[in-house]
């Protein structure tokens, strides 16, 4: 834990160190940092240290080891200043206290302090998680220094019992249904859609074209002149040129009922209530009136199943063989969704067994480590940069927080439990994850591997691949 001057700052009564945390609790595997972005947000100074973990220790430099450090720091400055009237090396000392005081005691501190407080919790057997925070800074050359540093510890975490919780082992066999849900999947993004030019009302299985708006009914209603009117100030809902199967399991019954058995050029009127469970929150639980207009009536044409239609999906080479990996690649899509379910509920069953205290310096990496997802997400949506300024981060922060714990306290058992189980993670798994980064970030591989080795990266993507390890262990061992 190296402490420079730039990673200093005081005020009258306490000086903080805040540089960099070394050590990071991350649990999303694939949120390595990989560049920086455009957007900006303040990041909270000098977090709150959590009690339970806090220790606090005093230090004192005598005065002559604060005087040599003063004097040794003044002669380099007496030989690097530049002030014209002066030759080079022939500033005065007193000058040069002057001028460059705030620089040189800035100097002494990184000597005097860095040193003394990591002899100190070598001394007493320390192991500090977050920066240190000086208290009651003490520093004027010919006295002693003084100063009293805060920090949290790491807690103990004892994991007797893990091997006792219950998993129950996810069924993963594919069901017709499910297949056939992906192969119709698959038809659909190869269908084309046609118009009918025949002269004839929808049935089930058309797709009409409709334009339509509708108006949510709002429960307050007023009387005026003209008679009861609603007094909602809801935006309507409105679309061009919507298509909509007749008859279709994702329409709804209210718009197959209303639109069966009408002709292009139609126009309607009626009523859908949006259950509570409504996908779309802005219309679950409402009432809305429909004006629709019927355009015209289109049918899907699906591509015919055959030998050259899955030459067009991959490289198969008959419609068979198509089939039979994607019953495959679906049976593991289904697999892998439904273990990662389990290990999350073991994991969780984990969190409530194990109950510690959790170190308040993880908890802020772990809401800036979302909230900067979170930012990167909204830039990606297109939200400008002054866009985001004016978010209330102080709220972000708060609303992240719960969820920051409970992923560190996910992390600090699995890294607990990886230490009883023996688990560790080989240099192949780590290069060929760091060759699938290079693939996506379309970095080089051994720029990527110096900008981590440099930035801390390498540790953090070790660590978080040895904890979704030790995830797969525990499941493969508690589930049945």
């Amino acid at each position: 834990m190296d402490l420079t001057p730039t990673e200093m700052t005081e005020t009258n009564e306490t000086a903080e160190l805040q540089p960099e945390v070394t050590t990071t609790h991350d649990h999303e595997h694939h949120d390595h940092a990989h560049d920086h972005h455009d957007h900006e947000h303040t990041h909270q100074h000098a977090p709150a240290l959590n009690p339970e973990l806090t220790r606090e220790i005093d230090v004192e430099v005598g005065a002559d080891e604060v005087s040599k450090s003063f004097k040794s720091v003044v002669k380099k400055y007496q030989k690097l200043a530049r002030i014209p009237g002066f030759r080079a090396g022939k500033v005065p000392e007193t000058l040069v206290r002057s001028k460059f005081a705030k620089e040189v005691r800035q100097e002494v501190l990184e000597s005097l302090v860095s040193e003394r407080f990591r002899k100190a919790i070598d001394d007493q057997k320390l192991r500090p998680v977050s920066e240190p925070q000086l208290l009651d800074l003490q520093l004027f050359d010919g006295q002693p220094l003084k100063f009293k540093a805060a920090f949290e510890v790491a807690p103990e975490i004892d994991v007797d019992g893990y091997d006792s919780v219950s998993v129950p082992k996810a069924e993963a066999a594919l069901t017709d249904e499910e297949y056939n849900s992906e192969l119709e999947r698959v038809l659909d993004s190869h269908a084309t859609v046609e118009p009918v030019e025949e002269d004839r009302p929808l049935v089930d299985g058309d797709w009409a074209e409709i334009q339509f708006r509708g108006e949510v009914k709002d429960l307050a209603q007023t009387v005026t002149e003209d008679g009861v009117q609603s007094v909602s100030n809801s935006e309507p809902i409105t679309g061009e040129d919507v298509l909509i199967e007749i008859g279709g399991k994702n329409t709804l019954v209210a718009f197959n009922e209303a639109l069966r058995g009408a002709k292009p050029g139609q126009e309607l009127k009626f009523e859908v209530d949006y259950p509570a469970d409504f996908g779309e929150r802005r219309l679950a639980g409402q009432t809305v009136s429909y004006d629709v207009t019927v355009k015209g009536i289109k049918q899907k044409s699906f591509p015919e199943r055959d030998a050259e239609f899955a030459k067009q999906l991959g490289n198969y080479e008959s419609w068979e063989e198509f089939e039979t990996k994607l019953r495959e690649h679906a049976s593991d899509r289904k697999k892998s969704a439904l273990e990662n379910a389990a290990k999350d509920k073991m994991l969780g069953e984990f969190v409530e067994k194990f109950q510690f205290p959790v170190p308040e310096a993880f908890v802020q990496q772990q809401i800036e480590a979302r909230l900067d997802r979170g930012l990167r997400a909204l830039a990606q949506q297109g939200m400008k940069v002054e866009d985001m300024r004016k978010l209330d981060f102080v709220q972000l922060r708060a609303s992240q927080r719960d969820l920051a714990v409970n992923e560190v306290k996910v992390s600090m058992i699995l890294d607990r439990i990886a230490e009883v189980e023996g688990v560790t993670l080989s240099e192949e798994d780590l290069e060929r994850e760091l060759l699938l980064l290079s693939i996506q970030s379309r970095e080089p591989l051994e720029t990527l591997r110096d900008r981590l080795s440099n930035d801390g990266g390498l540790d953090r993507i070790r660590e978080q691949m040895r904890r979704e390890k030790t995830g797969s262990v525990l499941y493969e061992k508690l589930a049945s």
